[in-house]
């Protein structure tokens, strides 16, 4: 009997051991940080197209950076690019831009570059600067509108404009989805699911609402206590916000791990690569990707 209880300890110690940790659950001990380049000024927006390469945006100066993922080379892809911030590819003749320069929401062909505006009012008045996207299944966006002064502003936008969260429809229908949170910042989505997140990087709080069938957002629950610049979900639902480094939180809103970028500010994060486990981050004047145990939504 005690030889067994000793068997049964040595098991029980050798199955914790080699468990894995939460931290090497997303990414392992031997995936490094890798630096792609660091020749921008503010790096925003990563989004992945079909093959997993990446369109971020360098914003102050003004041009949208494509990522080839087999080369790790950066190229410029759209010069001017309306000082966009926010992006989201949905399929080769659409992308998504949050065009800060004129506080608009755009529409790109990929293909031919040629651009429109989907949205630039509500209600008679402009928008603060729309700064975040994200696209549902049936291509009505969601984007979030924070007010952040932009020195090569030529409007002027007093300080106490309100912020907001918007939804336009494929008929370019404009509505107001959420008007409560401090500074909306970061937006990301579950489609199958019905799940919105918003982080309210002001208040350092990221909110879960449910997608309702006619689009509006219904059951506001706190998601965890943490704001966010831009924002990632993987396909089992864990949550992947931004600012200092990369912080991950289950889908129950437990923080998991905190992956460290070597800059002052992580801005935004997407997965990337033909498999979508790789992270690609913007970070301040860099862009940086490390290998996960992840796969993204």
């Amino acid at each position: 009997m005690k030889d067994r209880i000793h068997f049964l300890a040595i098991s029980c110690f050798v199955i914790a051991t080699n468990a894995p940790t939460a931290r090497s659950q997303i990414v392992s001990p031997e995936a490094e940080l890798v630096l792609i380049s660091d020749q921008f000024k503010f790096t925003e927006g990563p989004t992945p197209d079909e093959q997993g390469n990446v369109l971020f945006t360098d914003q102050p100066n003004d041009q949208i950076v494509r990522y080839d993922f087999k080369t790790n080379a950066v190229s410029t892809w759209m010069k001017p690019a309306g000082r966009s911030n926010g992006l989201f590819y949905v399929n080769e003749s659409r992308l998504i831009a949050c065009a800060d320069n004129q506080n608009e929401l755009w529409q790109i062909n990929p293909s031919s570059k040629e651009k429109s505006v989907l949205a630039k009012t509500y209600q008679g008045r402009n928008f603060g600067g729309p700064n975040d996207c994200w696209v549902d299944r049936d291509g009505t966006i969601y984007f979030t509108d924070p007010l952040y002064k932009r020195p090569y502003w030529t409007q002027n936008i007093p300080d106490d404009h309100p912020r907001g969260v918007y939804r336009v429809t494929g008929d370019g229908q404009v509505s107001q989805v959420a008007s409560d949170l401090i500074q909306p910042n970061g937006i990301i989505g579950d489609a199958t699911k019905r799940i919105l997140y918003i982080a309210d990087i002001n208040a350092g709080k990221t909110y879960r609402y449910r997608i309702a069938e006619d689009g509006t957002l219904k059951d506001k629950t706190l998601f965890c206590e943490s704001g966010s610049d831009g924002m990632t979900i993987d396909r089992i639902g864990n949550v992947y916000l931004t600012g200092r480094g990369v912080t991950v939180f289950n889908p129950q809103g437990e923080k998991i791990t905190n992956i460290s970028v070597p800059r002052g500010w992580t801005a935004n994060v997407t997965f990337a690569g033909p498999d979508r486990r790789h992270l690609f981050i913007t970070a301040g004047d860099a862009v940086f990707v490390i290998e996960t145990e992840m796969q993204g939504l």
